[in-house]
């Protein structure tokens, strides 16, 4: 009887979350995916980034999970959640700008340069915490260099 019941409240969530998503426009459940991607990566830089900024004690391992967390998160071709038209402006819940989509934008060489630096963090991420310290410089530029161009601004 429980188990019936934890079914029937999921479901009646993800029902309800369906509804709420179609009431904000036709992409809603893709900004709500990408959004939970982006909320996925930002838990593992925030691993990395207590450590490199000395508010957690170093550790290889935790490091290291982190770091092949991100580089799985950058990885997973997440192309069918940014269709053309799920910007900020046709949907407010976005923090997308439409310059994503605009002629000549760089997004691709920005997704490029995110891939790449994850794959430097996952290489020096259970090293040393110099090693980090470093790798995450280079995350931080591909993650601000993205946010900046394509991005709502954050107050």
């Amino acid at each position: 009887m429980k188990t019936l019941f934890a079914g029937m409240t999921v479901a009646a969530v993800l029902c309800a979350g369906a509804a709420t998503a179609q009431e904000r426009g036709p992409f809603a459940m893709q900004i709500d995916a990408r959004q939970g991607i982006m909320a996925y990566r930002a838990l593992q830089l925030g691993v990395l980034g207590g450590m490199a900024k000395g508010e957690v004690e170093y550790n290889a391992e935790a490091a290291q999970k982190a770091a092949d967390n991100l580089l799985a998160a950058v990885t997973i071709d997440a192309s069918m959640l940014w269709p053309k038209g799920s910007d900020h402006d046709a949907d407010p819940s976005s923090e997308a700008l439409a310059a994503i989509w605009a002629e000549g934008s760089d997004i691709g060489a920005k997704a490029t340069a995110m891939s790449e630096a994850a794959v430097a963090m996952q290489a020096a991420a259970g090293k040393d915490l110099e090693s980090l310290k470093t790798a995450m410089g280079t995350v931080g530029a591909a993650c601000s260099g993205c946010h900046k161009a394509f991005r709502l601004p954050q107050n």
